[in-house]
């Protein structure tokens, strides 16, 4: 199971590298997955962890703010790997403004 998650995060991430060797950056977000794709990569860069999947997106004041799911320790058996939700919040034209640690859990945790 979590091969295919590897699987389906690499393309993800070879289709936004691919978007950040352009200027658009300098144009609004094109909708909801836009806001996502822009958030991911950018929490990505900056923290240094992999992300694994966006849990929340809504649109703000003057731009959107994004959950963003991110594997912060590795462990095996995978359901023990830490993992931590950051609220990521963009301008209109998807660049970062700040982001927020709001949760840190193990993989096989259930919300309660």
């Amino acid at each position: 199971m979590s091969e295919q998650r590897e699987r389906r995060a690499r393309p993800a991430a070879k289709s936004t590298s691919k978007r950040t060797s352009g200027t658009g950056a300098d144009h609004a977000v094109d909708g909801p997955e836009g806001a996502a794709r822009h958030a991911c990569r950018s929490l990505a860069r900056l923290i240094g962890h992999r992300t694994e999947g966006v849990s929340a997106v809504r649109r703000a004041e003057e731009g959107w703010r994004v959950d963003v799911d991110v594997l912060e320790v590795p462990r095996i058996p995978d359901t023990t790997s830490l993992l931590a939700t950051y609220t990521v919040e963009l301008d209109s034209g998807g660049r970062l403004l700040e982001y927020e640690r709001v949760r840190r859990y193990r993989r096989g945790d259930r919300d309660d």
